[in-house]
């Protein structure tokens, strides 16, 4: 267990989930909601309710899954939505404002949705909380996304429903949108691959289907109230991220070094031209950070059996199924 410090652990226990309750999985179209969709039919679950406000990967999710619930919605306002937690089982909490420049979207979605969200989920009953939190609440960047996922943790760390806070680092997997996902697509279509400086970032990548397997467990034997930060197991430079990523890709990109000021102002340049950018400066910023994020024995812990980083990539890039599936931004 990793906690902030002076955190106390409460003991408060949810009872064992059946397959048969309601699992309700907020922010459920994005990177982990459509990795753990998938999953989660595979162990049987059957009630699965997602609400997410973005049209076209809902389609999408819906697309794939036409035996589960659907909700467009915005959980920043109130609406029809409250509803779907009515006898709730479980939720899993992964709506988020990841990147973009506008502060307002970051509040609005990470902050004031998570408190409707948390409010409507006490009032109709949900017995268990999954909360999916971040590696950067401990991290030394400073932004939009940092701040306003602190606000979130905390708001779930004072609501009375027995919960447990999972703290993932940078994710990877199928319909990754951002980060590798839109990487290993733009190193497909570029002769020249940039990376920021000697590209030695020290980086700790969680497979998505690792992940989802830790939040099952969670769901089918809920722990006490806790916090556990998630980590990759394998820690890999940047630069050696990325030629990974091009071997199993086959990309013939060439991966060149481009001075850290140049590219920082590429992506200011860029972000004139482009108000929801896939990178952004702060992004850079809290790249180019030397730091490392705690590991803990998750496989032991939730009994989960960790995917090495090269199967990981492999699978990732390369299933017939859902690898060439493209989340909007």
């Amino acid at each position: 267990m990793a906690g902030k410090p002076g955190f106390t652990v409460r003991k408060m226990y949810a009872s064992r989930m059946k397959k048969t309750d309601r699992i309700v999985i907020t922010g459920g179209a994005g990177l982990v909601g459509q990795n753990l969709i998938v999953h989660l039919k595979s162990r049987g679950y059957t009630d699965l309710v997602t609400i997410d406000k973005h049209l076209h990967n809902t389609r999408i999710l819906q697309q794939l899954h036409p035996d589960i619930e659907v909700i467009s919605a915005d959980l920043s306002q109130p609406g029809d939505w409250e509803q779907a937690m009515e006898g709730g089982g479980a939720l899993v909490m992964l709506h988020a404002q990841i990147g973009g420049l506008n502060k307002g979207a970051f509040i609005a979605n990470n902050v004031t949705a998570t408190r409707r969200v948390l409010e409507a989920a006490q009032a109709r009953g949900v017995k268990h909380l999954v909360h999916i939190s971040s590696s950067v609440v401990n991290s030394q960047a400073v932004d939009n996304y940092t701040e306003t996922k602190e606000s979130q943790e905390k708001l779930v760390l004072d609501c009375p429903i027995p919960h447990v806070i999972l703290r993932p680092t940078l994710m990877f997997g199928w319909f990754d949108r951002k980060h590798l996902g839109w990487l290993a697509r733009f190193m497909k279509r570029v002769p020249l691959y940039p990376v920021p400086g000697d590209g030695r970032y020290m980086r700790q990548p969680l497979y998505a289907k690792d992940f989802c397997n830790i939040i099952m467990a969670c769901l089918a034997t809920p722990p006490g109230e806790t916090v556990y930060d998630i980590s990759g197991l394998q820690k890999i430079h940047y630069i050696d991220m990325m030629r990974s990523i091009r071997k199993v890709t086959g990309a013939r990109t060439a991966i060149i070094r481009v001075p850290y000021q140049l590219f920082w102002w590429l992506l200011r340049i860029y972000a004139l031209f482009d108000s929801d950018p896939p990178f952004t400066t702060r992004q850079l910023e809290a790249l180019t950070i030397v730091e490392e994020f705690p590991v803990i024995d998750w496989p032991g812990i939730f009994g989960v059996a960790p995917t090495a980083l090269d199967q990981a990539f492999e699978e990732t890039f390369n299933d017939p199924r859902y690898s060439s599936l493209v989340l909007e931004f």
